[in-house]
């Protein structure tokens, strides 16, 4: 009988899911709504619908098959405790809510959907986990033990693989790169996370687009760019206005990989990967984002690692990539 793993990706707006074989085949996926199910109180009518969203998935297979386990991608997610713990866009308090309590948003994410899966193996870990498991398991770094993927979306994530084996920490959590601090003055760039000059305020979607509009005060020369509000800005138009040459364009991608690629230096003394992969939206720039990088990454790097480690682009990034990191989670111990 043909083997299936479900493979489940939690975004702030979508769910997405589908069923998934070993060689990374998605026979079916469907998607339901995360964004209807945003307070606190929504959050056991959100997993209530998941599952049955799911299971309506699983009876409109035309064939037989043996679900092997359920793998979850999820911001804040802790493989170690199955827990989704105080994300930040899931499951809030109401705003009128007087002194909430955020110790109360740890959601105990995999014993909820075992309710409804009994004798199913789950497993849950962050998104950026997810992606890198996925990476060993279906693509670029199939066949490594030790690499790292750095995902370039809205923020930047890292998930780490050493000896084949993802790193976690006693807590679950190891592997925030996008937080170190890679400008540490005090009027380093805001974080999301509340710090000051984290790397990913400057090497992700919304770190480049902050660098373009700093540049635009800055520098005098013409650029399409000028005329794009802020509020309508999107990462993707530096591709396109620094394919035709513009200037602006092109210092923001430069940039960017300077600070990306003096981060991965110091990265490699740390854990001497075999690969580091770029992935997310971002990374889509091809050389734009992938040349300035590897350049300040081999200029800054210890003599002993130099031109030692490949810098590749993801084997699974598209439209299925986050499903079928999710799914990996199961297969790769299964495999």
């Amino acid at each position: 009988m043909k083997k299936l793993a479900m493979g489940i990706d939690i975004g702030g707006t979508n769910t997405a899911f589908g069923l998934v074989d070993e060689d990374g085949t998605i026979f079916c996926e469907s998607a339901i709504s995360t964004e209807r199910y945003k307070k606190f109180d929504d959050y056991q009518d959100y997993v209530d619908a998941l599952c049955e969203a799911m299971h309506a998935l699983i009876g409109s297979v035309s064939f037989d098959f043996e679900l092997i386990g359920i793998g979850i991608g999820a911001p804040n997610a802790n493989y170690h405790t199955g827990m989704i713990e105080t994300p930040a866009n899931l499951w809030k308090f109401r705003d009128d809510e007087p002194n909430p309590d955020e110790s109360r948003r740890m959601f105990h994410f995999v014993d909820d959907i075992k309710k409804s899966f009994p004798g199913v193996s789950v497993a849950i870990t962050n998104d950026a986990n997810a992606a890198a498991i996925g990476e060993g398991v279906f693509g670029s770094a199939k066949g490594m033990k030790d690499y790292v993927v750095i995902t370039l979306g809205t923020g930047l994530g890292s998930g780490i693989v050493s000896n084949g084996e993802m790193i976690y920490g006693h807590d679950g959590f190891a592997g925030e790169y996008g937080h170190i601090a890679v400008d540490s003055r005090t009027h380093g760039r805001d974080c999301g996370c509340g710090r000051k000059g984290c790397l990913e305020a400057y090497a992700s979607a919304t770190g480049i687009k902050r660098t373009a509009f700093e540049l635009m005060a800055k520098m005098s020369c013409d650029s399409e760019l000028r005329d794009i509000p802020y509020s309508k800005f999107e990462a993707v138009m530096l591709s396109t206005a620094a394919k035709k040459g513009d200037a602006i364009a092109k210092e923001a991608f430069r940039f960017t990989g300077e600070v990306l690629g003096k981060a991965l230096a110091d990265l490699m003394a740390t854990t001497s990967p075999e690969a580091i992969i770029l992935f997310g939206g971002l990374a889509k720039a091809g050389e734009l984002i992938f040349e300035p990088t590897k350049w300040y990454m081999e200029e800054n790097m210890l003599a002993t690692f130099k031109n030692k480690v490949k810098l590749l682009p993801s084997g699974i990034e598209g439209k299925n990539a986050a499903i079928l990191g999710a799914s990996a989670l199961i297969w790769q111990r299964n495999i």
